[in-house]
């Protein structure tokens, strides 16, 4: 696993920041909000930048300037017209992310998606060493170098060629903005076929041979707790992804499989206690 090495003191750090990204007037503003209360709550150093299409309302980015986020307005990327290319209708959207890499005038960047919270602070990530794009793996089959039943685990998509060692999950990764890098994803997208998981496929490629994994208490996706229970240690975990069909913790509503679980409950309780604290700013949305 890669290590990392804090300078003395922030000041004497190039300039960084965490960046997430919002579309649309759905519940999704009500997970940045709580990821900006979050990083407030666990003392973070950095700002988050939220990089916001044009059909964020006016209200929703006044909520996000009044918790101290920096709104950065991008245009859309769609590679593709037709939904059904994709494992759900809205991932095209997704692609748009490729944008913050123009976000030139910061150094290195945590990307972390809307339904991602933090519980514990991950500065020191952006310490890594420079050079390479770090994400959590998809899976605790990858990790342990065995494999198990996960029945929705992604596939890799045959368009686009022979797979990485490696997949990993997009929802939170570390780079270095880059507008060379910036140009390159953009031409390079363009003669890439549309795959089931979108950009996460794409950036698995684009990245393969400069992608190193980081633990995967930086980014637990939700299913592990199901199908790796004993290798997850929840004491230990930093950021919880809430990307399994009904755990998205600003809609929890308890039905379906597996939404019952205490070790789920108890996730989304911790959500909300930082969503409705009134000390970080806006109380909701």
């Amino acid at each position: 696993m890669a290590t990392e090495q804090v300078p003395a003191t922030v000041k004497d750090a190039p300039s960084r920041a965490y960046v997430t990204f919002l579309a649309g007037d759905g519940d999704y503003v009500k997970g940045v909000v709580g990821l900006s209360k979050a990083l407030t709550k666990v003392k973070s150093a950095y700002p988050l930048v939220v990089a916001v299409l044009p059909d964020v309302p006016q209200y929703h980015r006044r909520i996000l300037h009044s918790l101290g986020c920096i709104v950065r307005e991008i245009e859309p990327i769609y590679p593709a017209k037709n939904p059904t290319q994709f494992a759900m209708p809205h991932y095209g959207i997704n692609y748009s992310k490729l944008r913050i890499w123009k976000f030139v005038e910061y150094s290195k960047m945590i990307y972390l998606d809307g339904d991602i919270q933090v519980y514990e602070n991950i500065d020191n990530l952006f310490y890594l060493p420079d050079g390479h794009f770090y994400a959590v793996m998809d899976c605790f089959c990858q990790q342990l170098g065995y494999h198990k039943q996960c029945p929705d685990k992604v596939k890799w998509p045959a368009e686009l060629g022979q797979p990485p060692s490696v997949y990993f999950n997009a929802g939170m990764f570390v780079f270095e903005p880059s507008l060379s890098t910036y140009q390159d994803l953009l031409k390079t997208l363009k003669v890439t076929p549309p795959t089931p998981f979108a950009e996460q496929d794409f950036l698995n490629m684009y990245f393969r041979d400069n992608y190193q994994p980081i633990p995967a208490l930086c980014n637990l996706l939700v299913h592990m707790l199901w199908r790796h229970e004993e290798e997850v240690d929840l004491d230990k975990v930093k950021v919880v992804h809430f990307c399994a069909a009904g755990t998205k913790a600003m809609k929890y509503d308890g039905r379906g499989e597996n939404m019952q679980r205490e070790d789920i409950k108890m996730l989304v309780k911790k959500w909300w206690d930082i969503y409705n604290d009134e000390s970080f700013g806006l109380q909701k949305v």
